[in-house]
């Protein structure tokens, strides 16, 4: 019986917080709130304080903190040095300038309630000054603003946040206080510790300089994609347990994974599979999250909560309105980019719990400012649909001012396959200069043209995880240079149904699979050999001694008689039009004939008769 029980309990448990997720989010998302407070909400309802199906969410947090160190990595994986290098200034000077002025703006208002020590006040502070990166991001895109000027900078403020974070862990434990801890190291334990330390950071940093690429291209080369997601498992919480295990957060180690993997050709077919684990597994934090929470606490204090979440909301759009004041032109991009900046950040909880643990502040305190940060995310898509609306009613629209230039700007493609004619095609866009992302599944391929300076990323590009992940969604077009049919109709299913805005250009591999990418609506397409094929055959006759012109007439002809095949295909199916392929090229004459045909030796003569009895 008890084995049964716990047969149950082992899928029971996962049953429901699978149900919970599934039915939190959409009923969210009818309220355009964030998914984040739909998985905060569902731990409050299953957990301790609602219908009690969970008692002590201890259990399920040690697990569900995993999805924390895959997000880690993600956030790693996206800082490219040359990105970095692009954005430097909006970074480390708007960046930095934000989460000061914000941490010390909240905490004075913390000290002021009179709640709060100094260290409490200070985390808290921190935590709350942090912006939620998924809802920033998805109001920036709804409104098509991502790319504008203050679009741009409000992501380098996120940029600069996402990578503060692991300072912030490691810092949060030193503001504990000092009676926590009994245990006295000395100077020799110090230093052991410093140098076990680094050593492990040495290690990770040389396993991803010379180990992980070569790692990635083996297993690659087996063209077994669940080896390569175990294998990016491994890569993540490998890094985690070995920096948890010389006494960092396992969140370090995970981002350090990512930073070295950021400039790795197998970057996007990482992210794509750790995508769905990190989903996951962060669903199930918040929701442990959500669990911790005292409902008992939030209502006896509940008009502080709210005015503490409009007060922290208010103070985040006042000091980014103020910082973009400086730098913008237009006073109504300072304003929009204040408002899209107020939600609390992610790693909001896991700032606040991490402090509660260490005594930091008291679980009820804790409880208190989970719920602040929890008002915060569900203020802020309305408090920023309100600041658009009161622009637009003030007269202060963007498009009342001068535009942002954008003379130099080129638009984005994606090319899919790097082989023969891919390579070719990626080097007529390079050599004007258009960013171009390159995708290819092959490692051998990747790693020749790495030798030739080309950069390709490794990724399969029929999965839309890793359309998403290469930027399918900003490009302005896909090139889709796979040489099999079946990989680029799938390509272009998925972009005609999740990018509708971006134009398809296909390559083909024979007659019947340009018929069906016609169907399927591409915006281009071109059979690999034809163009090939048509040159070739034109310098034969050149060759063999036709006239350069008649040549010319020959090839038109075929050109046009392949159109117009094409069309009866396209009605009647592939053995469509097989009358006109024995059509054949008959120049007429370029003025009136004025006299017959005159025979000047005796085979002319038989020709012109003949001719003269087929007309009779």
């Amino acid at each position: 019986m008890n084995s049964h029980s716990a047969q149950v309990g082992l899928v029971g448990l996962p049953l429901i917080l699978l149900a919970a997720a599934v039915i939190s989010v959409p009923i969210a998302r009818l309220g355009r709130l964030s998914a984040i407070v739909a998985y905060l909400l569902a731990g409050v309802v299953i957990g301790p304080y609602g219908l009690k199906v969970f008692d002590d969410p201890e259990h399920i947090l040690p697990v569900a903190e995993l999805g924390v160190v895959m997000l880690l990595f993600l956030v790693g994986l996206e800082l490219e040095f040359s990105r970095l290098l692009a954005m430097r200034r909006d970074i480390l000077g708007l960046g930095l300038a934000q989460l000061s002025l914000t941490t010390a703006a909240i905490w004075a208002l913390t000290l002021l309630t009179g709640l709060f020590d100094w260290r409490g006040a200070l985390v808290a502070a921190l935590a709350l000054a942090l912006s939620a990166t998924a809802i920033a991001l998805r109001i920036l895109e709804e409104r098509g603003h991502l790319q504008h000027t203050y679009g741009q900078r409000a992501f380098a403020i996120l940029l600069l946040q996402d990578m503060s974070v692991v300072p912030l862990l490691a810092l949060v434990p030193l503001l504990a206080s000092p009676g926590a801890s009994s245990a006295k190291l000395t100077l020799a334990d110090t230093v052991g510790s410093v140098a076990l330390i680094g050593g492990a950071i040495a290690a990770l940093i040389l396993a991803g300089r010379y180990l992980l690429n070569p790692f990635f291209r083996l297993l690659a080369g087996t063209g077994a994609r669940e080896v390569m997601t175990a294998a990016a498992l491994l890569v993540v919480l490998g890094a985690a347990l070995l920096m948890q295990v010389v006494g960092m957060s396992m969140a370090l180690g995970a981002f350090l994974a990512g930073v070295l993997l950021a400039g790795s050709n197998y970057r996007h077919q990482l992210e794509a599979d750790i995508e769905p684990f990190r989903g996951l597994l962060l669903a199930l934090f918040f929701m442990g999250v959500g669990m911790t929470i005292d409902m008992t606490v939030v209502w006896a204090h509940l008009w502080l909560i709210i005015a503490g979440a409009l007060a922290v909301t208010l103070v985040k759009a006042a000091v980014v309105w103020g910082l973009f004041r400086i730098t913008c032109t237009q006073p109504s991009d300072a304003l929009r980019a204040g408002s899209v900046l107020t939600g609390a950040g992610e790693f909001a909880f896991v700032l606040l719990p991490l402090g509660a643990s260490l005594g930091i502040f008291s679980a009820e305190q804790g409880s208190l400012l989970s719920a602040i940060a929890a008002i915060t995310l569900l203020v802020a898509p309305p408090f920023a649909a309100l600041t658009e609306a009161l622009l637009r009613r003030l007269g202060t629209r963007r498009d009342r001012h001068p535009a942002d230039s954008f003379d130099e700007a080129k638009g984005s493609v994606l090319v899919i396959g790097f082989g023969r004619f891919g390579q070719i095609v990626s080097q007529y866009l390079l050599a004007e200069g258009i960013d171009v992302t390159i995708i290819d599944a092959d490692p051998e391929m990747i790693r020749v043209a790495g030798t030739f300076g080309f950069k390709v990323y490794y990724g399969d590009g029929s999965r839309l995880d890793v359309l998403h992940a290469a930027g399918l969604g900003k490009a302005r077009l896909i090139a889709i240079c796979t040489e099999k049919e079946h990989p680029t109709n799938r390509i272009v299913e998925l972009t005609l149904a999740e990018f509708p805005g971006t134009k398809v250009f296909a390559r083909s591999f024979d007659r019947g699979h340009t018929l069906q990418l016609l169907a399927k609506g591409v915006d281009y397409e071109l059979r690999e050999t034809f163009e090939s094929a048509m040159r070739f055959g034109r310098e034969a006759l050149v060759a063999i001694g036709i006239d350069a012109d008649r040549a010319a007439i020959v090839e038109d002809f075929l050109r046009a008689r392949d159109r117009d095949r094409l069309a009866v295909q396209q009605a009647e199916g592939i053995y469509g039009g097989l009358d006109l392929l024995r059509t054949r090229p008959t120049p007429a004459p370029l003025s009136v004939v004025q006299s017959d045909a005159r025979a000047l030796n005796v085979e002319a003569v038989e020709l012109i008769a003949g001719e003269r009895a087929g007309k009779g």
